[in-house]
């Protein structure tokens, strides 16, 4: 693996890591995305690259296609696909669709893949065929700091069998992270419903649900630089009405009482928080009728996780 920090100018020569797609996501970011996809493709594993474009107006589209045309070094492994609209996550679903390899790394506009850690993911994934999900650490841009989440990632007190390559997870980050493609579409992908922010708990249940593994993999390494290009309040907003309905259409009735009592404690006492609550409440027909209580072996693991929520420094509304 190179240094930290360190990426080609063009991308290299050499077969192509035949077992990872690389997956973005991207809206109204046109500057962020040129970014990431060059350093994509200039990556040693030469993965295919799939830009979802959420429908941008910003020229996102043109500006990709440009700046890599037919014939062109690595242009040959990027497609960039245009959405008539904003799907938020749900656009990662068609990427997986159209993806032939067996794994897939999610990446979004303001993230990167460290060089190395994408074949890192596919030997480690080749090899234990129980694990669905494999998330990075994530350093951030400038300065290459570790996230505030990397200690509870390291930390986790989920409960997983032995012999696993790294510690057992109840969720994982969608931007920091490789799936199992099989396993990712077996349970449905990213619910059209929650659409974005928090999209990735009620995935992960469902995978441990289903039977599968997921796990923090510390030589794996994803470079972030927020952009300042963001809907705070909206993903706020988004993120209190989808870990609400995660809790009610997931957790047994006295985890979902004490979940939603612990997120209506701590989340500010504002305009957002009070729209996403309203939001979530305006879905209860659905939930009723979408309700499918975790079996035992996954609900322990959410419930392992109660504590360090409460404590977190990083997993709120604040």
């Amino acid at each position: 693996m190179s240094a930290p920090g360190t990426w080609p100018e063009e991308p290299l020569d050499g077969p192509p890591d035949a077992r990872v797609t690389v997956v973005v996501i991207t809206w109204q970011r046109r500057e962020e995305a040129l970014l990431a996809v060059r350093r994509l493709l200039a990556l040693p594993e030469r993965p295919r690259v799939v830009v979802l474009d959420n429908g941008s107006t910003d020229g996102t589209a043109a500006a990709l296609r440009a700046a890599h045309p037919r014939g062109a070094p690595g242009a040959d492994r990027l497609d960039v696909v245009v959405l008539p609209e904003n799907q938020g996550a749900v656009a990662r679903n068609t990427g997986v669709a159209t993806a032939s390899t067996p794994y897939v790394a999610f990446c979004d506009d303001d993230t990167w893949w460290e060089p190395g850690s994408l074949a890192r993911a596919a030997d480690v994934m080749d090899a234990d065929p129980r694990v669905a999900v494999l998330t990075a650490r994530i350093l951030v841009e400038p300065g290459s700091r570790e996230d505030d989440i990397v200690a509870e990632l390291r930390d986790s007190p989920v409960p997983g069998v032995p012999g696993l390559p790294g510690p057992a997870l109840g969720s994982f980050l969608a931007g920091a992270s490789v799936v199992r493609r099989d396993a990712f579409l077996g349970v449905g992908g990213f619910s059209r419903r929650l659409w974005l922010g928090g999209e990735e708990e009620l995935l992960a249940a469902d995978l441990a649900a289903a039977g599968w593994e997921l796990c923090y993999l510390e030589d794996l390494v994803v470079h972030h630089q927020a952009s300042v290009l963001r809907e705070s309040a909206l993903r706020r907003r988004h993120g209190v009405r989808n870990t609400l309905w995660f809790t009610w259409l997931r957790r047994p009735v006295p985890a979902a009482l004490r979940r939603t009592g612990f997120l209506l404690s701590s989340v500010p006492r504002d305009r957002v928080s009070a729209l996403g609550v309203l939001d979530a409440v305006r879905g209860l027909p659905w939930l009723v009728r979408e309700r499918r209580v975790l079996p035992p072996h996954a609900e322990a693991r959410f419930a392992s996780l109660e504590q360090a929520q409460r404590e977190s420094r990083s997993r709120h509304y604040g």
